[in-house]
């Protein structure tokens, strides 16, 4: 018989804890969003902080995503780096013929809206005078406190020197994305064979694939919105020009870069050339104007987007205006014009590693994407 003294002694009975299931998993939820919270506050301001070279390396992917199959056609005639040269030569005789013919176009008919303007403007005044009946001293006393709101909402000289967008910073950014993107074109997957290398053994397969999933819908994203923004350009200068709108090529040039601001570059592009034919050719020509843009992003809306663009961009509208308001909020006007693609890369990615999908899978769907030319099937 076994002496009672050598028993170990026998374990105390966990005690129910206090606090309820409900609330501690709410507090560990809430410790975990905090920490997410601040590594995104801190990640924000070292963009902002070096907003310089960021700005620059998000433009430089934007145009190596849609310029790699063209570097890919020259290489087969000659060498990668001839390539990948011609092709960044193409790019800087394609953008100063562009904004060369729209100086050209400016400087001819400058003469000719100055007087249009001040024909155009009196109408408006008068207009706004005898439908709401104000008086010329009132109309004068809103229209000076309109312009000195304007005035003082914010130093506009910090505002862009926070982004980068001083002189001095946008010549050497231009620099620094013609650079980045010559090395993208030419020697993309070996750097992106190093960045690989760089995280931990485990976690390196899940990391490349993640990576052929972002460039593959960066990529379609980008030559779906390239082809969506040339027919909205071409349709609203087409207007514009027979309706005798000036500075319709113009117009037409701005659609297009606005064109890759979803939602808020389409209205921001199509008044202007409302406005332009307002303060040119009257009411009756700027309802014209209106119904021809309403008519043209319709066309975009229900029929070139849903067709080209698929599953390129599967991000509900709100996060695509929260994405957009929290991209101008760092970068500016750049931000915003990557804040889409880059929603929709993080969309799919996430998707991707949360699904745990196979690589045989994942090649395959990776392989009728490239034959297909849309975003992978899980995207």
């Amino acid at each position: 018989m076994t002496d009672n003294a050598t028993q170990p002694p026998l374990a105390e009975p966990a005690r129910p804890s206090a606090v309820p299931p409900a609330v501690r998993g709410a507090s560990e939820w809430a410790l975990r969003l905090l920490v997410i919270g601040a590594a995104l506050y801190i990640a924000t301001l070292v963009l902002r902080e070096f907003s310089q070279i960021v700005i620059p390396l998000l433009v430089a992917l934007l145009l190596a995503a849609m310029l790699v199959p063209i570097t890919r056609r020259f290489a087969r005639v000659m060498p990668t780096g001839a390539a990948a040269g011609l092709t960044v030569a193409g790019v800087l005789v394609g953008i100063s013929a562009l904004f060369t013919l729209v100086g050209q176009q400016f400087s001819s008919g400058f003469s000719d809206l100055t007087a249009q303007l001040a024909t155009g403007l009196e109408q408006i005044r008068d207009w706004v005078r005898t439908t709401f009946n104000i008086t010329d001293t009132e109309f004068d006393r809103y229209f000076e406190s309109l312009r000195d709101g304007v005035s003082s909402s914010g130093n506009l000289g910090r505002t862009a020197a926070s982004v980068g967008l001083t002189a001095t910073h946008f010549i050497a950014g231009i620099f620094i994305t013609l650079f980045t993107l010559f090395f993208f074109l030419y020697d993309g997957p070996r750097i992106w064979n190093w960045l690989v290398r760089l995280f931990p053994r485990v976690a390196r397969s899940r990391v490349a694939s993640s990576g052929r999933i972002a460039w593959d819908q960066l990529s379609a994203f980008v030559r779906a919105t390239i082809i969506v923004a040339f027919v909205d350009a071409v349709g609203i200068a087409v207007g514009a020009a027979i309706l005798k709108v000036p500075f319709a090529f113009a117009i037409g040039v701005l659609v297009f870069l606005f064109s890759f601001i979803p939602i808020v570059g389409a209205l921001l592009s199509g008044a202007v050339a409302v406005i332009l034919a307002l303060v040119s050719q009257g009411f009756g020509v700027a309802l014209i104007m209106l119904a021809v843009v309403i008519g043209v992003q319709q066309l975009e809306s229900h029929v070139l987007q849903p067709l080209l663009l698929g599953h390129a961009v599967s991000v509900h509208p709100l996060g695509v205006i929260l994405a957009i308001a929290a991209g101008s909020q760092i970068a500016g006007i750049v931000g915003a014009l990557a804040a889409v693609p880059f929603a929709a890369v993080l969309n799919a990615v996430g998707k991707h590693l949360l699904m745990r999908e196979p690589e045989e899978e994942l090649d395959e769907e990776l392989e009728e994407s490239a034959e297909e030319g849309s975003a992978p099937a899980n995207a």
